[in-house]
């Protein structure tokens, strides 16, 4: 059964887990919003891996959450990754830090739309954000978009659209449109990579150590994107 070291810190959330199968057996997160991700990210891998009772020669993986998001963020949660990966010679997955986000409201029972749109802050009225449909199909790609009370029109007038993550409260105080549902309590974590991390462990599909980068979608944060249809 495969042990994988779960890292998410693209927003001001830092969570670590250790994931046996297709379980997290150990957590820690801190939903404090106060960026402590330098100061909190090693201690709590120390602290899974002592509850799972798992030593760091037992690890098969690292999993990390890639962006996009905050740069600092990103940076550390990258660094750590790829240095246990080194140093344990155990492979990298990277993982989509929006498709996480939405993996964790289209568990059932949790948030009932047609469409889901994880959202995450970047700077002044623009959020990084994507589509998704119930079953997790990508709609539209991961971009980086100035939110008006135009944004989403074309999907609001199609069914109930969710808009959740730290970017979403951009969009509320904008948008109103009946089917428009905002959700405060859902943030980026370890609960969300889990799926796709084992999936990509299964496949063996990891990252190139030497050469990856996070996703900082740094192309973007000029201007807003021209997606037909979506605006």
């Amino acid at each position: 059964m495969s042990n994988i070291l779960l890292i998410e810190t693209a927003t001001k959330v830092c969570s670590v887990g250790l994931a046996q199968g297709n379980k997290i057996i150990a957590l820690r997160e801190d939903k404090s919003m106060q960026y402590s991700h330098s100061s909190l990210l090693t201690s709590f891998i120390d602290e899974v891996l002592r509850e799972a009772a798992i030593g760091f020669k037992n690890l098969d993986a690292v999993a990390v959450s890639m962006g996009p998001g905050s740069y600092t963020g990103l940076r550390i949660g990258v660094s750590v990754a790829k240095g246990l990966c080194y140093a344990l010679d155990i492979p990298l997955i990277a993982i989509n830090t929006l498709q996480s986000l939405a993996a964790t409201a289209v568990q059932p029972g949790f948030v009932n739309a047609d469409f889901f749109v994880p959202m995450i802050d970047a700077r002044r009225m623009e959020v990084y954000n994507a589509v998704y449909d119930k079953s997790l199909n990508e709609i539209r790609e991961t971009s980086a978009e100035i939110i008006d009370e135009n944004a989403f029109t074309y999907l609001l007038e199609k069914g109930k659209v969710a808009f959740f993550g730290d970017g979403a409260p951009k969009c509320r105080a904008v948008i109103s449109h009946t089917n428009a549902l905002f959700y405060d309590d859902i943030h980026p974590g370890v609960n969300g990579l889990l799926n796709f991390a084992l999936e990509k462990f299964i496949q063996k599909k990891f990252e190139d150590l030497a050469y990856f980068e996070p996703f900082y979608l740094k192309d973007f944060v000029a201007g807003k994107p021209k997606v037909k249809g979506l605006h």
